[in-house]
């Protein structure tokens, strides 16, 4: 038996000449300056021994904040399923997410509400919008993601899966795992799969790691659309973005999207987490077009910054004083449910033929 497979056919890629309407170019600014203010004041709290480990996404703002506008936000299988990563902070800032909460997860204290103060800066979780809970190994989540689109791809409807990680971490086996399952014939998952690529791994450039041109033509052997877009560009992260997640909802097909953005504050805290200057920051490029066509002047993007900045501030030293969680509450949340668990494990185990075909599928 043969299996042949079709070229995918190639996705538009949206040049830095796509526009977006005015009003939505400055909710994109507004939300991409406070993302940009909120990781660098989790990095001075840091610093200033107000929490032990900090990465973040300073340079992704631009494609992450795009995102965070798009998804179809809410709980249940009607609605987008995200698993995003540490550096998805615009993300959620953009889907609505309170800055001080990035603040408390930080600090560790008991009133984080993504973790309960038991892990560190970039691991959110929101149920209430389908936000699946981000774990420090890398790229895991392209594994997990073909599960919640299996489930959409059953129910039906417009919902879709998001799955979101580094160029380094698509090096892993899980990348190739949600590749293969997001793509058996006549079974492909609606699920956007998200390369944010920053050409680094910690310290490990991507051209002595990557032997090809791009992460996403790695997919176009499975049948798989995909699109390069320019991360750093707020309107071609918009368009490019729509169109993709465009196609997922109504094809019901995945797709893949490698987005070409910055890393403005290295790797994390490990590797000092000071600025970057020789790479290209997407909020001065959305700063310089909003001054062009004279939306904002120079001085009322100056005093956002200093307004923003002093709100944070003023934040951090709230949540200073904000009790850790108690060491008794170290066995919250462990089970989602400890009675039903146990009471599960105590049914008698089927021995017939569908429990040995079920273990061997």
């Amino acid at each position: 038996m043969s299996t042949s497979f079709t070229q995918p056919a190639k996705a538009e890629t949206p040049g830095v000449d796509s526009k977006v309407a005015p009003d939505l170019l400055l909710k994109m600014h507004d939300l991409m300056l406070r993302s940009r203010l909120l990781e660098e004041r989790l990095i001075r709290m840091q610093k200033q021994g107000d929490g032990y480990f900090w990465i973040g996404g300073p340079g992704e703002e631009a494609f992450n904040v795009a995102l965070g506008l798009l998804v179809d936000k809410g709980e249940g299988l009607d609605h987008d399923y995200l698993h995003l990563h540490y550096r998805s902070s615009a993300t959620l800032t953009a889907m609505g997410a309170d800055p001080v909460d990035a603040l408390r997860q930080m600090k560790s204290t008991a009133r984080d509400p993504y973790s309960g103060g038991r892990n560190f800066a970039g691991h959110y979780s929101v149920k209430r919008w389908n936000v699946v809970p981000v774990s420090s190994p890398i790229e895991v989540q392209y594994s997990m993601a073909p599960g919640t689109a299996i489930a959409q791809k059953r129910h039906g409807g417009r919902g879709i899966t998001i799955v979101q990680g580094g160029d380094a971490g698509s090096a892993e086996g899980d990348f190739a795992t949600c590749l293969i399952w997001s793509s058996r014939p006549g079974m492909e998952l609606p699920i956007l799969i998200v390369v944010t690529n920053n050409a680094w791994g910690i310290s490990t450039a991507a051209a002595t790691q990557h032997g090809e041109k791009h992460v996403s033509d790695r997919a176009k052997p499975f049948g798989i659309r995909t699109a390069v877009i320019d991360g750093n560009d707020a309107e071609a992260s918009y368009h490019g973005l729509k169109d993709a997640m465009e196609y997922v909802r109504s094809e019901r097909r995945p797709f893949v999207v490698e987005a070409r953005v910055s890393r403005l504050y290295g790797h994390s805290s490990s590797s000092g987490a000071n600025f970057v200057a020789e790479e290209a920051d997407c909020l001065q490029r959305i700063e310089a077009k909003i001054e062009q066509k004279g939306l904002l002047s120079r001085a009322q993007m100056d005093e956002m910054r200093a307004r923003f900045t002093q709100h944070l501030l003023e934040a951090s030293k709230r949540v200073r004083d904000e009790p850790q969680p108690p060491a008794e509450a170290i066995w919250q949340h462990v089970f989602a449910d400890p009675e039903g668990a146990v009471a599960a494990a105590q049914l008698p185990r089927s021995s017939g033929p569908s429990a040995s075909n079920a273990g061997s599928a």
